[in-house]
This record gives structure tokens, C-alpha cells and sequence, in this order.
């Protein structure tokens, strides 16, 4: 005890200073406050549209499971606070959003837009002619599971081009969506060079024009397909050009394809035309494991039964036959041989060249492994394999 403290009773002395503490802002408090950035006269529609397509990216990423109109409380509490409090950055955010929200939060906005308008001037960017779709490419790669697709836009202010690459192993995935400059669709394989992404066993994606339309239903598709998946990715560029990529291709989305099998027709001629140039015994188990690899391609392979890639070879192995087949002594002793004849057959039949055919070959080595060390684990099997294991067993001599 020091001597100035000896003897001082209990809570005597200097007082300490009380603790404060710090309020949070609410969601919709830190968005006007941000939106002081799309007020300048630097400002331009398209800057606006990314920023409000952010923050709404932004919701919908942390959005629980379930939550099916993540965007509406924002879209509610930013037009609430706006038209409580008229100012510059008000109405900046508030028709910002108008123009990328979704088609359910827009009449509100817009409203909002119009009691604000009461009191401070629109923003230049905000009554500018809707943008047009002037040009658009794609590109796939020889095995048809990694695609690119631009579509140039011009009309209300700077000229862009929207950019998404889409990984289609399974279920097809938007990985990239990006806003780049006019022409980088006739620089793609200049640009895959210079970042590092090609190499002597990268296979190419020339690049073709296509009709705007078409390439925005395609892009509606596959964004409609990633918005499925759960998690929801932590951060990237998908999440914050989401709404923006909705607001150019959501008229452009088709109703969900009809599922259409492989006619057995064809079916029986390709599995003949498989057995004479396969060159293994054209017996039951044969015929039996390339029904198989139809019905996978028929049913999880989107370009079609023949359209096999390194990436198929190992969700094949590794997921889906662990998951949901049951195979025979016979059966599961043929398997690597058997699909290492039926992709060479199939991506001949596709014409590709004999350096995109032998990676595939490779990744059934690869992932047969995969196979072996999960085939047996029962807590990998889903639902139906067990019902049909159980059965299996109990007609079993």
C-alpha cells in the first residue's frame, strides 16, 4: 500500500472516468452515410449502380437460411430514414437503389424518390435512358465445363462490358462476375496469358459472338442456380454485382428446362459402338457400367452424356457412385477400366484431339481412388443406397 493511499477510505480519491459506450450504426445509417460517394459530379449511373448493387450484395450474402427477401429491410429502412431526414446523400442512395433493387422494392423506392425530389434535385445519373445491350461473346473450353460471357453495354453514360466466368462441373456456379472495358472479350485469351491462368495443359476458350439475348438467359440461368447454393460465399465479386448482373438479364430467364434422357435408340447404339471399339468383353457388366455413365451423363452432365472432363471424372468417382450406387464384386473390379475406355470414347466422338482426351483419362487414376476409400463408408451413402444395400443383403444367399 503507498503512503498516499494508507488510511484513505474506500472509494475516495481521484474518480475515474466513466467508460462510453460506442453506438453501432444501424445497417441503413451506414449506407447514406456512404452514399456521399455517388453525390460529386464525378459521379456517373454506372457508379451508382455497383454501389447500391454492394450494399444490397451485402444483405443477401449474410441473410440466415430460409430468408427468401433478404433486400427488402434495407431497401425499407434506407427509404424510411431518407425521406425522415431530406439531404443530398438521401437521395442519392435512395435512387440508386431504385435502379438495381429487386422488381418487388422499386414502386417503394421509387415513391421515396418522389418525396425527396420535394426538397433536393435528383442526381443527373438518375433519369438517364436505360442501358442497351449492343454486343455479346462467349466462350467453353474443349471439355465444355468452364465458360465466359460478355455483354456490352452502352446507352446511359459510360460504355461497359459485363463479364461472368461460370464453372459447370455439376450444378453450374457464377465464380466471376466483373464490369471491364469495351473489347476485353477480343483480348479473353491475351488476359488469361497475362494472369497466369494458361499453360501447355490449360485448354482453350475461343471466343464467338452471340446474340445478346441468348447470352443473357444463359447468364440468368446459372446465376439462378449459384443463388442456390448454401454457404453463400464469405466475400467476392458474385455478391457484389449480383443485383446489378439481375437487373440486365432477369427478362431473359427461362422457365427450368424439362429433364429429356438419352432415347434408348441411342442409347443402344452407343453402347454397341462403345463394346467394338472400348476393347473390353461386351458381357453384362459391360453393358451394365455404360448404362451407368449414360445415366450420369443424362442427368448431371449439362452439355450432354458425351461431354466427360477431369472435373466430372472426380464428382462421378468420388460423389456421386459413394453417394447413390450400388455396385457388384464384377462390376466395381471393371470400373476404372471400363470409364477410362468410355471417356476416350466419348470425347472422340466429340472430336476433341488426343492432349484433351488423356487428362481425363488421368483424373479416373487419380479419383479411383477416391472411390475406393469412400465406396464402403456407409456414413456416405445417402438415402436410397441404403435402402438398396439393405435389400441387396437380404436377398443375398
Amino acid at each position: 500500500m503507498s503512503p498516499k493511499s494508507r488510511g484513505r477510505p474506500k472509494g475516495r480519491g481521484r474518480p475515474r472516468p466513466a467508460q462510453r459506450t460506442v453506438a453501432r450504426l444501424r445497417l441503413s445509417e451506414q449506407v447514406l452515410l456512404d452514399a456521399r460517394g455517388i453525390t460529386g459530379p464525378d459521379a456517373d449511373a454506372l457508379d451508382a449502380e455497383a454501389w447500391a448493387s454492394r450494399w444490397l450484395g451485402e444483405v443477401w450474402r449474410a441473410a440466415p437460411l430460409g430468408e427468401t427477401e433478404p433486400e427488402h429491410l434495407l431497401c425499407t429502412e434506407v427509404a424510411g430514414r431518407a425521406t425522415a431526414r431530406h439531404s443530398d446523400p438521401a437521395m442519392a442512395a435512395v435512387a440508386a437503389l431504385e435502379r438495381v433493387a429487386p422488381v418487388a422494392e422499386r414502386e417503394m423506392l421509387a415513391q421515396a424518390v418522389d418525396i425527396l425530389s420535394s426538397s433536393r434535385p435528383r442526381p443527373a445519373w438518375a433519369s438517364g435512358p436505360a442501358w442497351e445491350p449492343v454486343a455479346a461473346f462467349r466462350g467453353a473450353d474443349v471439355w465444355l465445363d468452364e465458360r465466359v460471357l460478355f455483354v456490352e453495354y452502352s446507352g446511359a453514360g459510360r460504355p461497359h462490358t459485363l463479364m461472368a466466368v461460370i464453372a459447370d462441373d455439376g450444378d453450374a456456379a457464377v465464380g466471376v462476375l466483373r464490369l471491364v472495358e469495351p473489347g476485353t472479350a477480343a483480348r479473353w485469351e491475351e488476359l488469361r496469358a497475362e494472369h497466369g491462368d494458361v499453360d501447355d495443359t490449360t485448354p482453350p476458350m475461343p471466343i464467338a459472338e452471340a446474340e445478346p439475348s441468348a447470352v443473357l438467359a444463359e447468364l440468368a440461368m446459372a446465376m439462378r442456380e449459384t443463388d442456390l447454393v448454401w454457404p453463400r460465399d464469405a466475400e467476392g465479386d458474385y455478391s457484389h454485382l449480383r443485383a446489378l448482373a439481375w437487373t440486365r438479364c432477369r427478362d431473359d430467364l427461362a422457365p427450368w428446362p424439362d429433364w429429356t434422357p438419352t432415347a434408348s435408340d441411342e442409347r443402344d447404339r452407343l453402347t454397341g459402338e462403345f463394346a467394338e471399339r472400348g476393347g473390353l468383353p461386351y458381357d453384362d457388366v459391360t453393358r451394365s457400367l455404360a448404362g451407368l455413365f449414360l445415366d450420369y451423363g443424362d442427368g448431371y452432365i449439362r452439355p450432354g452424356p458425351l461431354a466427360w472432363s477431369p472435373g466430372r471424372v472426380a464428382l462421378f468417382l468420388a460423389d456421386h457412385l459413394p453417394r447413390k450406387v450400388v455396385l457388384d464384386a464384377e462390376q466395381r473390379e471393371r470400373l476404372p477400366s471400363a470409364l477410362r475406355a468410355w471417356v476416350r470414347f466419348a470425347l472422340e466422338k466429340r472430336g476433341l484431339e488426343p492432349r484433351w482426351i488423356e487428362p481425363v483419362e488421368e483424373a479416373v487414376k487419380t479419383y479411383h481412388a477416391a472411390f475406393e476409400k469412400t465406396f464402403d463408408d456407409e456414413s456416405a451413402w445417402g438415402p436410397a443406397k441404403r435402402i438398396v444395400s439393405g435389400l441387396t443383403e437380404r436377398h443375398d444367399p
